[in-house]
């Protein structure tokens, strides 16, 4: 079921440029967002009643069928936060750098809340660096385990590489929104921040005024 509570209670919106989640409708879009927080790891988000359903891939998307990549489900987020990227501000939830990665489309093969409650998603990307059919695969979980883990896996087609080709998160490191690499979108933020620290006091028409007199 879709629910963006815990989404809303992590985030505090007058300090976080981030989207207040609020539920979408229906649509076929999905997102890659390469998240340097305390780990560096790229967010799955997949658009389903309303939200985007969501992972942590802690390696990042592999094209090599038999690499299995761990993929720590979250909480669902807001269809809104598709375009986000910039910084997380240090001591929020989730603090660091946000880059758009990659997005299109992508179509579930067979009903997908079914796949999930099942914990076999079958599905295809349409999307600009991250193509073809791939896999979730759910995990037991453990005892003191909070989150479902899954398995993210590229299925095998004509989309997918070997191990000898060149990793794509290696070959294509820049976003798919503006074509900014991390540190850019980073120093823009610092950038933006120095700017307003040292930008002048305006002074009205009146002081002005007096000044001249002097």
């Amino acid at each position: 079921m879709a629910d963006l509570r815990s989404y809303n209670a992590k985030r505090r919106f007058g300090v976080t440029r981030e989207p207040h989640g609020t539920l979408g409708k229906a649509g076929d879009a999905f997102v890659v967002q390469k998240h340097a927080a305390r780990r560096l790891h790229y967010d799955l988000r997949l658009q389903l009643d309303g939200v985007m359903k969501s992972w942590a891939v802690t390696r990042g998307p592999s094209l090599v069928p038999g690499e299995k990549r761990l993929a720590v489900q979250v909480e669902d987020h807001p269809i809104a936060y598709n375009t986000f990227e910039g910084t997380i501000p240090q001591g929020e939830y989730g603090a660091g750098t946000v880059m758009v990665w990659d997005r299109g489309r992508w179509q579930p093969e067979g009903d997908p809340e079914k796949g999930l409650r099942k914990g076999h998603l079958s599905f295809r990307l349409k999307g600009r660096k991250l193509r073809g059919g791939w896999h979730l695969v759910r995990m037991r979980r453990r005892p003191g385990e909070k989150r479902d883990n899954w398995l993210l896996i590229k299925q095998r087609d004509d989309d997918a590489r070997s191990a000898r080709d060149k990793d794509i998160l290696a070959e294509q490191p820049l976003s798919v929104k503006s074509g900014r690499s991390m540190d850019e979108i980073a120093r823009h933020k610092r950038i933006a921040k120095s700017k307003r620290k040292r930008a002048p006091a305006k002074r009205s028409g009146r002081s002005v005024k007096r000044a001249g007199q002097r």
